[in-house]
């Protein structure tokens, strides 16, 4: 059977698209909340002299004991605010609660901060975590922001159950956290990816045609008007759509949606519900 989708008109002018958020990104009577825990993780092994939260988000479906799916979430307030574009926490009670997806544990990490500095700009590391081509941000996650979380609640063991999201250079962090450890991130959901800044350049082009696959799902969101989207430098529409061919080139199960507007985080908020049931769909369906 096709799937049918309702015509809607295209808008004419690209520069200012705003769309509208779905049922899923809205609390429900008949959904009942997650408990949200919030930890402190100070100065970090990986990124020295660095501190940073991270909210841990539990659907009411977790039963204490059974493993549950793990999704983790750069940018972690941004991506859990319940009045923000993404609202990750209310669309996990809502997709739990409704079994499109497994009981899913969120895991909302910050970037780390140098509380110490009095410049702004010198006291974020976000990008010195998410842009780089190297295994710190994940082994970071794996050995400093998971034990946190396995101590309070059974998280599986199982690759498959394990997620990562994220947008702009959290998107690309996302995406690289999985390739380079998909023996636990499997499913991968990135945003805006800022592949165009990644240090040396954005890799994935080259080197998706001639590794190894990996057992892995990525949706990504495109956007139309990103940065600089008609220039030949720093091109974020032109390296995501890179990445996005070869992944499919290579046969991986990806999915692309190109949006219009610019380098916001709206639209991939309003995709969050179908991106994680894309991405948890069973490995042996279809791409």
């Amino acid at each position: 059977m096709p799937t049918r989708v309702p015509y809607v008109p295209l808008p004419i002018d690209q520069s200012d698209v705003v769309y509208e958020h779905g049922p899923d990104s809205a609390r429900h009577d008949d959904v009942p909340l997650g408990e949200t825990v919030e930890l402190r993780l100070d100065d970090s092994a990986t990124y020295p002299g660095t501190s940073r939260t991270v909210w841990v988000h539990v659907p009411a479906a977790y039963v204490p004991g059974e493993p549950a799916s793990v999704m983790v979430f750069n940018d972690g307030w941004w991506y859990l605010n319940p009045d923000g574009e993404v609202r990750g926490g209310i669309v996990l009670d809502n997709l739990v609660h409704r079994e499109d997806l497994p009981v899913t544990i969120g895991v909302f990490v910050d970037p780390g901060v140098f509380e110490g500095r009095a410049d702004p700009d010198e006291r974020k590391n976000r990008n010195a975590e998410y842009d780089a081509f190297d295994d710190r941000y994940v082994t970071f996650l794996l050995e400093e922001v998971m034990p946190l979380v396995g101590q309070r609640w059974a998280i599986s063991d199982d690759p498959d159950r394990w997620g990562v999201c994220g947008g702009s250079s959290g998107g690309n962090a996302a995406f690289t956290a999985a390739w380079l450890r998909p023996d636990r991130f499997r499913r991968v959901v990135a945003f805006l990816s800022s592949f165009a800044q990644m240090p040396g350049g954005n890799p994935y082009p080259a080197l998706l045609p001639t590794a190894a696959p990996m057992p892995l799902r990525v949706f990504l969101q495109v956007g139309h008007r990103d940065l600089n989207w008609n220039q030949p430098e720093s091109n974020w529409l032109a390296e995501n759509l890179r990445t996005a061919a070869a992944l499919a080139e290579a046969g991986y199960a990806v999915r692309i949606v190109l949006g219009d507007g610019g380098h916001s985080a709206n639209h991939g908020g309003v995709l969050l519900p179908d991106a994680l049931r894309w991405v948890w769909r069973d490995s042996s369906e279809q791409a």
